[in-house]
C-alpha cells in the first residue's frame, strides 16, 4: 500500500483550522469540503482515462476523457458524507455508492449495516472517503467489502491517519493482492487509550453533524 501525505501550505492551513476545538460546525463542514478537494487532486492522479478526438475553435486535436466505467466514490457513513461534496467538486461525473460500517461489540470486528453499491465491481476504480483512519476497523472492513464485490483498484482518502491504523490496513491488504493507495493530509502521533487520534481533531462525525441525540 502506498501512503501519500499531501504536502501543501493550503492543506496545512485548513487542517490547522479543523483541529481547533473552537472552530464552529458550519466552518468545519466547509473546511472539510475544501480540504477533500485538495486531497482528491492527488488521489485521482492515477484515474483511468482514454483518448478522444475533439474540435477546438482552431483545429482538430486529441485529448483525454475519463474511462468507463466511471470512478465510484464510496463515503463510509456517516462522517464520510461530509467529504462527498468536496470529492464530487473535482470529479462530478463519478458515481456514488454508500457503505455503513459499525463495530460488533461482541466480536469487535467491523460489520456492514447498510450498503448501496453495485453487486459486481469488477474493473471499477473505487475512492473510499473516511475522515479518520484511527484503529483501521471501519476502513479495513470497507476495503474488504469492496474487494469481495470485485473491486480491483482502491484509493482511500482520509483527513488524518494514525500509525496504528496504517499498519492494520497494510496487514489486511497483504492478503488481498489488490492495489490500494492511501491519501491523507497528515499522519499523526498515535492513538490514545480510547482510540482517538492524537493530536487529531476529535470525532469528525460529531463535529460535522452534531451529536444527533
Amino acid at each position: 500500500m502506498e501512503v501519500t501525505v499531501v504536502s501543501h501550505p493550503l492543506v496545512d492551513h485548513k487542517l490547522t483550522l479543523l483541529r481547533k476545538k473552537d472552530t464552529e460546525q458550519p466552518v468545519f463542514r466547509r473546511l472539510v469540503e475544501e480540504l477533500v478537494t485538495l486531497l482528491a487532486y492527488e488521489a485521482t492522479r492515477g484515474v483511468r482515462v482514454g483518448s478522444v478526438d475533439i474540435e477546438t475553435p482552431v483545429t482538430s486535436t486529441t485529448g483525454v476523457k475519463l474511462s468507463q466505467p466511471a470512478p465510484l466514490v464510496v463515503p463510509i457513513l456517516r462522517a464520510g458524507l461530509g467529504m462527498l461534496d468536496g470529492m464530487l467538486r473535482l470529479v462530478p461525473t463519478a458515481e456514488v455508492g454508500f457503505l455503513g460500517m459499525i463495530r460488533d461489540e461482541e466480536t469487535l470486528q467491523p460489520m456492514t449495516y447498510a450498503e448501496r453499491l453495485p453487486h459486481d465491481l469488477s474493473g471499477r476504480q473505487c475512492y473510499v472517503l473516511d475522515p479518520m483512519l484511527a484503529t483501521g476497523g471501519s476502513l479495513g472492513g470497507a476495503v474488504q467489502f469492496l474487494v469481495d464485490r470485485g473491486a480491483d483498484d482502491i484509493t482511500a482518502i482520509c483527513l488524518l491517519a494514525a500509525p496504528e491504523g496504517i499498519e492494520k490496513l497494510r496487514d489486511l491488504l497483504a492478503g488481498l493482492h489488490v492495489p490500494c493507495n492511501l491519501v491523507v493530509a497528515a499522519v499523526d502521533e498515535r492513538l490514545n487509550e480510547v482510540g482517538y487520534i492524537v493530536p487529531g481533531l476529535g470525532d469528525a462525525g460529531d463535529r460535522l453533524y452534531g451529536l444527533a441525540q
